[in-house]
């Protein structure tokens, strides 16, 4: 059994892992993830949330389902103290 906990946490498509990217975004496994660093990497940062459609497997209901999960920047999460 894993130490790590399964706390699902908001993540930055734009700098994430894709291990990162799968580990916390609902459907989207570790090939997903990789095409959208791939896509990252090769047109840039995506600027909207709804740019992930331009990634291949990725689709609106997959994005709707993840999009208070997904960042494109880096974001102070609040502490539940």
């Amino acid at each position: 059994m894993s130490c790590a906990a399964w706390a699902v946490v908001p993540v930055n498509v734009n700098t994430a892992s894709a291990e990162e990217i799968s580990e916390n975004l609902k459907g989207i496994g570790v090939s997903k993830a990789q095409r959208i660093v791939e896509y990252r990497e090769a047109h840039g940062q995506f600027l909207h949330v709804d740019e992930l459609v331009n990634v291949k497997g990725i689709g609106v209901k997959t994005i709707d389902n993840n999009r208070g999960m997904i960042l494109l920047q880096d974001a102070v999460i609040p502490s539940n103290n």
